[in-house]
């Protein structure tokens, strides 16, 4: 029986040690002959990268590589990506990296063809002028594949692109059905040379989607599911895939799960979201870690919505004490164990701002609309001064 497995939900994905050898006879059966290879700089010396040209060079599959994409994506690395694309001639585009590669990839996609894209189908206008999939107009966008590197953002199995507007810092997310990829390749081998300290950070980016995700006041029992399932991989994998970047069961372990969380979050996101979109962009932090930050605490403000959920999910992931603070008390030893922060100011942020932040949370309509419970921007101004000086407010002494 062959280890690389296929699934098609919600498009083709090959999972397994092995499964990057599907890549040339899918760039072939997409009648990708020219494709734009986008990733990151610090992609550029590592193996996974080496592991791709080796691969399209074989297959005589023409390329370009474009790496001038920032940790948080901008609207300005997308356009100098669609200068790169049209200047090559490129007809598709590869993902390689985290979701900063990915989602700058599905943003080149969509400006390249549609130079208002990243206006027309902003949150705010999909919410107001395309309630369904079959509600976007069609595009005939460029075929993508993505590859993750890391497991953390579940990026590949997306429609969306979170990018940053410079001009005022703020993170803006971007929606189209032809930005999900046509093939999602989940290689273990591709994330074994993450270091232990991404690998905490991503992994409890996922663990935060699904989490989130299974809080949603939405009602969508199939992500429910999906999501109640990732967060057990989760629990069975991440301090494995952390202690030993080699373990390649644990490394697709997360890779599944990782990618799980974005077919779970079509329910919804929600504060630790909306407070950590704003703060990425205006401070240059990284995504997962400062979900992991915040997490705690906005599970702990969101306590009398979810309790009966939590302590369901507890039960399903047989936590010595099955209820909310049982699940509360694994949350923050998992973290501990990955060598978490616990407060923001140790990672340099302070409570100066905690009004802005407040404001902009609320604003993050993509997230905080699907909060488990109603706040207001006085409560994710609170929830960010808890998260900066460590204090979980509501725990148990």
């Amino acid at each position: 029986m062959s280890s690389v497995h296929y699934w098609n939900y919600p498009t083709d994905i090959f999972c397994g040690s092995g499964a990057l050898g599907a890549l040339a006879e899918r760039c072939k059966l997409l009648g990708m002959h020219n494709p734009l290879l986008v990733t990151d700089p610090g992609m550029l010396a590592l193996e996974p990268l080496a592991l791709l040209k080796v691969h399209l060079t074989q297959a005589d599959i023409p390329f370009a590589v474009f790496s001038d994409v920032a940790s948080n994506p901008t609207m300005q690395d997308v356009a100098l990506g669609v200068e790169a694309f049209k200047a090559g001639k490129h007809d598709s585009l590869i993902a390689l990296g985290g979701g900063s590669a990915m989602d700058a990839a599905k943003g080149i996609s969509l400006a390249a063809v549609d130079v208002q894209g990243l206006d027309r189908f902003e949150w705010s206008q999909v919410i107001a002028h395309y309630p369904t999939l079959a509600d976007f107009p069609h595009l005939d966008l460029p075929r993508l594949i993505a590859l993750p590197t890391t497991a953390g953002t579940g990026s590949e199995l997306g429609r969306e692109a979170v990018l940053t507007r410079s001009e005022d810092s703020i993170k803006r997310v971007i929606s189209h059905p032809e930005m999900l990829p046509a093939t999602v390749i989940l290689d273990p081998v591709l994330t074994r040379g993450l270091p232990a300290a991404l690998t905490a950070a991503t992994g409890m980016d996922a663990l935060t989607h699904h989490i989130e995700a299974f809080c949603s006041p939405l009602y969508h029992p199939m992500s429910s599911g999906v999501a109640v399932e990732g967060i057990r991989l989760i629990q069975q994998h991440l301090v494995n895939a952390h202690d030993d970047g080699q373990n390649m069961v644990a490394r697709e372990g997360m890779l599944v799960a990782s990618a799980m969380a974005a077919v779970a979050f079509q329910k919804g996101l929600g504060g630790v979201h909306a407070l950590a979109h704003p703060l990425g962009a205006r401070y240059h932090k990284h995504h997962g870690l400062l979900n992991a930050i915040l997490l705690p605490y906005v599970l702990l403000a969101n306590r009398d919505t979810i309790e009966t959920d939590i302590g369901r999910l507890a039960r399903y992931l047989e936590l010595p004490q099955p209820d909310f603070e049982g699940f509360l008390d694994w949350v923050l030893e998992l973290r501990k164990r990955l060598g978490i922060p616990h407060s923001l100011s140790e990672i340099g942020l302070d409570a100066d701002d905690a009004a802005w932040v407040g404001e902009q949370a609320l604003a993050d309509i993509s997230s905080s609309d699907t909060n488990a419970c109603v706040l207001d921007a006085d409560d994710y101004s609170q929830i960010f001064r808890n998260a900066v000086h460590g204090v979980l407010q509501g725990a148990k002494p």
